[in-house]
């Protein structure tokens, strides 16, 4: 299965108590005799998991000597058909037979081609031509050449080599120099360079790209969008927006597509069925999301409407919900919340780091052992790990100076050359300041393929004014625009609304005021009135990222008693979607923010895959502000401590580094 960040974002999922053997005699009686009985097939299809599904067929070919997917075949028909057998095969397999199927039939579907070669990442493009060379006996790049001509060939065979740049580690002087290049093999020349456009957009990581789009947007004064469709033609013009619609958004890039799909009369059945597929266990939900936000529909909903028969029931299976139904709503006994929040307003709990200033620290002699550790042949990680995650943030500070001084060395690129994955990635983290290192998060979570909502939520409604105002600052110099410009070209709507009033660092910081609580608490309880939910969403806004923590408190007590609910379960019930996710973690921050960041920390490392940029950035974070608290708490919610879900779910020096940063066994 994949994910995203960590998260699974999926639409199916592993089966629960999984039986090969069980479903496919299950499938084998569901085709025996007389017809067959689509239904049966249709949901245990849709409801297992793609290696799952695997097992079936070879636990079918065990038990009857036969292969599943010529039976199903048989069995079924037309639209169902392709569907079903497109979901029993192997997700590189799949992708073999589309291209396959776009390659030789009458003319060449460039759609396909263009669709499949622009999204996938390198790991997902050797796996299908390895599946295609299997599968056929031949060479696919050869195929494609054969097929194709031009530039648009040129950019195919690139794709097709799976080489593009991971690295997120980002040169803001090539970010430049390619956005210079695009200009001048586009719009500053006459004619077109497509080869430059072809290397660049190639070869080039995501992240990386992402930045010379918006440098191109400075200097050309227009979109790369809006370059490629001026300077290029035909296919080649299609395949390079469709690289850079999946390079800036691989969810966005899905939703228009299946939107396209079954817009007007007609359905692109085949286009369809395609992103249903072999986006299941991918992404199924962020596109659901993005499908939501741009039509004012749900996917569920149109595919509902333009779809008929097992068809459509299968295709509903796979999109995995309707984002336009309403929630259900149970609220918590209204005494056991008021008891909670007296009890919040009461406690003053003392909060303390697990990284302290290290005894007779010495910067000059940290620097000198961090050079030794990294010269020569081969690095000495434990040293490294074992100076950088032993200082505290401020003597980190003084080793990058002092080691500057000596070796006329940047510490920071020296790290970064010598270290790699996630273990880099922690430790450059925390060499970086507070407002340097939350800067960075807030820039990848939205520049990034896709805004990482989550990651927005969890840095703006837990940090206090002087670190909003200091991240602030160090986002400005470091991405040369400011943070409220950056949030507001990335959302929309009320979710826009709630992050610019957080990342303006203005939040009161009086205590509370009992008859003023009494009139917010009203203010915010008054959803009964008729007023639209959007005029509820701002008054939960205007009191909700204005208000002092220890006001809201009170603010929160006294809805209780007018409305017998606790205001989360309200928020949970009124709203939607990432207003109801910011408004939720302010509550949760005013309530106890150890236990918001436990929640966050368990959920980062719950099920198959860990979220590593989550777990980073907490422990990163709040290693010298309250990550012992958030320990206590991680152990009081889940039995178990965090030390050994860390243990658990990660490895090698990596582990051993975010071991040392969380501090000890509880």
């Amino acid at each position: 299965m994949s994910f995203k960040g960590g998260r699974y974002r999926g639409s199916v999922k592993d089966f629960p108590d999984f039986d090969a053997n069980q479903d496919a005699e299950a499938i084998y009686k569901a085709m025996k005799g007389w017809g067959s009985d689509k239904e049966t097939i249709l949901d245990l299809i849709t409801s297992r998991s793609n290696h799952q599904r695997i097992q079936i067929i070879q636990a079918y070919k065990s038990l009857y000597g036969k292969d599943l997917i010529d039976n199903l075949k048989y069995e079924l028909t037309g639209k169902f058909e392709r569907l079903i057998v497109g979901l029993m095969r192997p997700p590189a397999y799949f992708d073999a037979k589309e291209i396959k199927d776009a390659l030789d039939g009458v003319g060449t579907d460039e759609k396909c081609l263009i669709e499949i070669l622009a999204s996938r990442n390198n790991q997902q493009i050797h796996a299908l031509v390895e599946a295609y060379k299997d599968a056929y006996n031949r060479d696919l790049e050869t195929d494609v050449i054969k097929d194709t001509s031009g530039h648009f060939k040129k950019m195919l065979v690139v794709l097709l080599q799976g080489t593009r740049e991971d690295d997120d580690v980002v040169s803001e002087d090539l970010v430049a120099q390619d956005a210079q290049d695009l200009l001048e093999a586009g719009e500053q020349k006459w004619g077109t360079d497509e080869a430059q456009f072809i290397y660049i957009l190639g070869s080039r990581s995501r992240e990386h790209l992402r930045l010379v789009f918006d440098e191109y947007q400075k200097i050309a004064g227009k979109s790369i969008e809006d370059s490629i469709k001026g300077e290029l033609s035909g296919d080649f013009v299609d395949l390079m927006l469709a690289v850079v619609k999946c390079i800036r958004s691989t969810k966005d890039y899905f939703a228009k597509r299946l939107y396209n799909s079954m817009k007007g009369m007609g359905t692109a059945d085949n286009t369809l069925i395609r992103i249903m597929v072999s986006r299941s266990e991918i992404d199924m939900m962020d596109i659901r999301e993005a499908f939501r936000t741009y039509y004012e529909k749900s996917l569920y909903s149109m595919i509902k409407n333009d779809t008929s028969g097992e068809y459509k029931k299968a295709l509903l299976k796979l999109c995995g919900g309707d984002d336009d139904a309403a929630g259900e709503f149970f609220p918590e006994a209204a005494q056991v919340a008021y008891q909670k929040w007296e009890l919040s307003a009461a406690t003053r709990i003392e909060l303390k780091g697990t990284v302290t200033p290290a005894e007779d620290f010495n910067a000059d002699n940290d620097g000198k052992a961090l050079r030794k550790a990294m010269k020569g042949f081969g690095t000495d990680e434990d040293t490294i790990i074992n100076i950088i995650t032993k200082r505290s943030n401020a003597q980190r500070q003084e080793i990058l100076k002092a080691f500057k001084s000596h070796f006329g060395r940047d510490l920071m690129a020296d790290l970064k050359s010598e270290l790699s994955g996630t273990l880099s990635k922690v430790l450059l983290g925390l060499m970086m300041t507070p407002a340097q290192y939350d800067a960075k998060q807030l820039n990848k979570a939205i520049a990034g393929a896709g805004t990482d909502e989550k990651a927005l939520i969890e840095i703006l409604t837990t940090r206090n004014n002087e670190e909003i105002r200091s991240i602030n600052a160090a986002y400005e110099e470091a991405y040369q625009k400011s943070l409220e410009d950056a949030i507001s070209s990335d959302t929309s709507g009320h979710f826009k609304r709630i992050l610019v009033s957080l990342a303006l660092g203005n939040r009161e910081e009086g205590g509370e005021d009992l008859d003023k609580a009494v009139e917010d608490a009203k203010e915010i309880s008054d959803s009964g009135s008729g007023d639209s939910s959007s005029s509820l969403e701002t008054r939960f806004m205007t009191i909700l990222c204005t208000r002092s923590y220890q006001h809201l408190r009170r603010v929160f007590q006294e809805f209780i008693k007018l409305t017998n609910h606790d205001v989360e379960q309200t928020i949970k019930k009124e709203m939607s979607g990432d207003v109801k996710d910011a408004f939720v973690g302010i509550v949760r921050s005013v309530k106890n923010k150890p236990a918001f960041f436990a929640e966050r920390l368990r959920k980062a490392m719950k099920g198959a895959g860990t979220d590593e940029r989550t777990l980073n950035r907490i422990l990163i974070s709040r290693s010298e502000i309250d990550l012992f608290n958030i320990r206590q708490e991680f152990k009081n919610m889940y039995e178990k401590s965090l030390h050994q879900c860390i243990e658990s779910e990660t490895s090698g020096d990596y582990c051993k580094a975010l071991l040392f940063i969380c501090g000890g066994e509880d």
